[in-house]
């Protein structure tokens, strides 16, 4: 279940991605004409070091659009917490009394970074409320609460009857990873996660209840800085159609990592997606760079679904 994260150095990683010439290992001719902006971007980033990964998939016909080593494992960071969505959401749906509760920050250790929780009065939250947190935010105090509520082994459970077999949430959100922790907090190929969203968006994760509060809780995901960025939404309220576009969409960011995945629906037609840079950050033009990068694919699905 546990897939190692390709470094970021990775030679095959880079000859696979990086050569034009070798573009039809990933997708047919057609299919690269269709993206070439993205081809070209995540090609020239990998000729520099970085691990890439892509995949995005047409939500009706079901069609390969982009498919750039989209089956190797890499780090997700937050991406990964959809799992959980999924295991808490799945519980509700259930009347599980652990998908139900109020769960008081006070039992668990401080964790900084993401999240508004930590800034936030109220001792004790609902089950669904720390759900709707880590949706919106990230929030790794909620995460890290649900996660012991449920335990990681149920996630593991469900992720495998899913059938996934390279996206893994391994532990729980810390400030510092020590040599007995797992090294990332989720792991994933984009295959999957652009799969997984897809599957969410028509309802078929568990069953249309569940996968339709999950995407509720996504909704309000108010990180719209990778590839999202060029879909022009507003990050505090996207929730309905804009323009005739609708986006569901989580994401991951660390130091020198940025995966995002997501369901983008268009006026002419709908994709899943997902991409994830893992990086040498070394300057703040590096990571300007791999955001760079996110928002002409981002550009392109638009194109795409417009």
């Amino acid at each position: 279940m546990t897939a190692v994260p390709a470094r970021t150095g990775d030679r095959s990683a880079r000859r696979r991605v990086g050569r034009g010439e070798r573009a039809g290992r990933h997708v047919s001719a057609q299919r690269g004409e269709r993206f070439p902006a993205t081809f070209t971007t995540l090609g020239e980033l990998a000729l520099e070091g970085a691990a890439v990964s892509a995949s995005a998939s047409d939500l009706r016909s079901g069609e390969t659009l982009v498919a750039i080593d989209d089956q190797i494992a890499l780090p997700t960071v937050n991406l990964g917490t959809v799992l959980l969505l999924i295991e808490v959401s799945a519980r509700l749906t259930n009347n599980d009394d652990s998908g139900y509760g109020i769960l008081d920050k006070a039992s668990q250790a401080q964790v900084g970074a993401s999240g508004i929780w930590q800034h936030l009065e109220a001792p004790a939250l609902p089950v669904g409320d720390l759900a709707t947190l880590i949706g919106s935010s990230n929030d790794n105090l909620a995460t890290n609460l649900l996660v012991q509520r449920v335990g990681l082994e149920a996630i593991r459970l469900r992720a495998e009857t899913l059938g996934l077999k390279r996206t893994a949430l391994l532990d729980l959100a810390r400030d510092a990873r020590g040599p007995d922790d797992a090294p990332q907090l989720s792991v994933g190929s984009t295959a999957e996660l652009a799969w997984l969203f897809g599957a969410l968006a028509r309802g078929e994760i568990v069953d249309f209840t569940t996968s339709q509060r999950v995407l509720g809780w996504l909704s309000l995901n108010t990180d719209l800085s990778m590839v999202a960025s060029a879909f022009g939404l507003d990050p505090l309220a996207h929730r309905q159609e804009d323009h005739a576009q609708l986006l569901v969409n989580k994401t991951g960011s660390d130091v020198g990592v940025r995966a995002e995945a997501g369901v983008l629906r268009g006026t002419r037609a709908g994709v899943s997606y997902a991409v994830t840079i893992q990086f040498e950050e070394t300057t703040l033009a590096s990571r300007l760079r791999v955001l760079g990068a996110m928002r002409t694919i981002g550009e392109e699905l638009l194109d795409y679904v417009n």
